[in-house]
């Protein structure tokens, strides 16, 4: 580490976290090499530009760039702290097994410039153990370090887990004031992670294992994941039984220990929709209320777009407005979608009859290429569908006024206009 005390970071990905992470980290004032495998995210960086959308993330991008802070590359280069945020998500076996791979190929690649006294934080959700895989990883190509956990001798690297606790919109804000868990492999490990977020977390930073870091980001979603699947399961229920889902919630949530979530056309994102598979995946046989859950949710899926095409089928000459493809309201990830779940499976079924609403889309996503449907502005769907179909609650559908909606059929999944239910 140099004199003045300021670690050289090299953060691996630099996608919806690692951008953030990485920009947070320089506004810090310590220099960082960001490394990403897609030659146009790295030249968007190096422009002090973005390629993701992310409430004042732009002018801090620039600003750092700008300062020399940060570079972006395709190639990884040393530094004293190593932070890997790249993707975990499903092998393609139908059975929601947790890919690694991507987290092992980051940790060979830093590998190959370690160098005594550097330490790697892992920041992936991954599953328990992968830290130490990763440990064992690094140990296999390069021997002549030693390794945290391996040996009785002082380790000459540190390795932690420290995953984030951030909201979409609100993810610059979030980094830096939410508590964090520090995982180390050792008390050490966690002890010099610790000092490194210090230097950007105003949040609390608690120290831990590895393995219970690990299990703590996958416990949250899989909380969150439950309480949503009550509320979902409650809709659907009440639909059977011809009950306002929205009245019934609003009435039992006067109850001071009850508070019950808001229903919604399924669970999607990378966190809450995915994480929880991977403590069934790592427990398949204790695990059953998080399967259940995560299969409510997925269930809650197929009866949105059940409902809604009986709704379409009712007004066979009705142009159909789906409003929304994102996981959530007022942001442009829709990785897990619902809403796009729904809204291309109507496209599929409807073609030309769908008119897609997403302020915060160019253009459809490739499910939809070949179906005839469109991506139109919300007047022009107000103007042009007798249908409407409400998958996401952003602020721009909240505020369509009753008289807008008078002469239309609405199927609204968010419960964001009470005088439509």
């Amino acid at each position: 580490m140099r004199g003045d005390t300021k670690p050289e970071v090299c953060v691996i990905g630099l996608g919806y976290i690692g951008l953030p992470t990485a920009a947070i980290i320089a506004r810090a004032g310590c220099p960082v090499h960001g490394v990403d495998v897609t030659q146009t995210v790295v030249d968007t960086i190096n422009r002090g530009e973005i390629h993701i959308e992310e409430v004042d993330l732009d002018g801090l991008v620039q600003a750092v760039v700008q300062r020399g802070l940060l570079k972006a590359s395709t190639e990884i280069a040393p530094a004293d702290v190593f932070v890997i945020a790249v993707p975990t998500p499903f092998v393609k076996d139908g059975n929601h097994t947790p890919d690694t791979s991507y987290v092992m190929a980051a940790a060979e690649k830093v590998a190959a410039v370690l160098k005594k006294g550097d330490t790697v934080i892992l920041e992936s959700t991954s599953p328990v153990g992968t830290t130490e895989a990763m440990r064992d990883a690094i140990a296999a190509k390069r021997p002549d370090l030693a390794m945290p956990g391996l040996t009785h001798d002082r380790a000459d690297i540190s390795l932690a887990y420290c995953p984030e606790r951030v909201l979409p919109g609100k993810i610059l804000e979030e980094l830096t004031h939410n508590d964090r868990s520090i995982g180390g492999i050792t008390p050490r490990c966690a002890r010099k992670a610790l000092a490194f977020y210090k230097r950007f977390v105003k949040g609390e930073c608690v120290t831990t294992d590895a393995r219970s870091a690990e299990m703590t980001k996958l416990v949250e979603n899989a909380f969150r994941d439950v309480n949503i699947a009550f509320a979902n399961e409650l809709s659907m229920i009440a639909d059977k039984q011809g009950l306002d889902v929205w009245e019934v919630i609003r009435l039992a949530n006067r109850h001071p220990r009850v508070n019950i979530l808001t229903p919604g056309p399924g669970v999607g994102g990378h966190c809450i929709a995915v994480d929880p598979w991977f403590i069934v995946h790592g427990a398949p046989e204790e695990a059953k209320i998080i399967r259940q859950a995560r299969e409510v949710n997925d269930a809650k899926m197929h009866h949105v777009l059940a409902r809604a095409k009986a709704l379409i089928d009712a007004n066979p000459d009705a142009k159909v407005a789906c409003l929304g493809l994102a996981f959530k309201a007022n942001i442009d990830d829709f990785r897990e979608s619902p809403a796009r779940y729904v809204a291309a499976g109507l496209a599929r079924e409807f073609g030309p009859r769908i008119q897609v609403v997403e302020p915060y889309a160019s253009e459809l996503p490739k499910e939809f290429d070949g179906t005839g449907a469109e991506l139109v502005d919300i007047d022009t769907a107000l103007e042009e569908s007798g249908v409407l179909v409400t998958l996401v609650d952003h602020d721009v559908f909240k505020v369509i006024p009753p008289e807008e909606r008078r002469d239309k059929a609405v199927y609204d999944t968010r419960g964001i206009w009470p005088d439509a239910a």
